[in-house]
């Protein structure tokens, strides 16, 4: 295929604020440890406070990222096709903004586009950028969702994500091995409910 090669500016809207340096997250690191009860010189603490900085550089590495860097670059070269095209079992890790705890789930994406297509690769990474910041399951939903729509332009867009959220499963209250199910539908796929029937039925639901 022949590739054409576009930037988009970034559909995100999160504000930026001035970073601390490395040596102030790792002091509020040590602080935390202390809060919790904790000797940050024991032997086996020593270097945590670096090592939980230097994973958090990869854990919320989606700030960094911009999801039109990403979708720049789309392919007219589809011989007419035009159905849907679906990218399913995402698997993501995020985290809840409001306690700081692991989001663990799949996505799945499909879109039906309009004369020109994405390298499948781009939209599992779309989903891991806005995985890699802090988040509720509903933004990253409608987030996904319109960057994909905002810069590709397809007739419709559908995006379904299943999560385990560590904020029930490991606090309040505790239970374990339940799901949140979050959907967007834009376009087509809002306007025609056998088209979001399919979409249903190839994600294993029953819509």
């Amino acid at each position: 295929m022949d590739a054409v090669v576009k930037k988009f500016p970034d559909v995100s809207d999160e504000r930026r604020t001035e970073r601390p340096s490395r040596a102030e997250a790792e002091a509020a690191v040590e602080t935390l440890l202390r809060w919790v009860g904790e000797d940050p010189t024991r032997e086996g603490l020593r270097e945590t406070p670096a090592r939980v900085v230097k994973s958090y550089e990869e854990l919320f590495g989606g700030y960094r990222q911009e999801a039109g860097d990403v979708l720049g670059r789309t392919f007219e070269e589809i011989s007419g096709y035009d159905d849907m095209v679906l990218v399913r079992d995402v698997d993501f890790h995020s985290h809840c903004e409001h306690h700081m705890v692991p989001i663990i789930g799949k996505a799945h994406v499909a879109y039906v586009p309009e004369g020109r297509v994405l390298g499948l690769s781009k939209i599992a990474r779309v989903v891991d950028i806005y995985g890699r910041r802090l988040q509720t399951q509903e933004s990253m939903t409608a987030q996904i969702a319109t960057a994909i729509a905002s810069m590709l332009r397809p007739k419709g867009i559908a995006v379904m994500i299943e999560a385990e959220h560590m904020c029930m499963s490991m606090r309040g209250i505790r239970s374990k091995g339940s799901l949140t199910v979050t959907t967007s539908f834009q376009g087509v796929f809002a306007e025609d409910a056998e088209l979001k029937g399919r979409f249903f039925s190839l994600t294993g639901h029953r819509g």
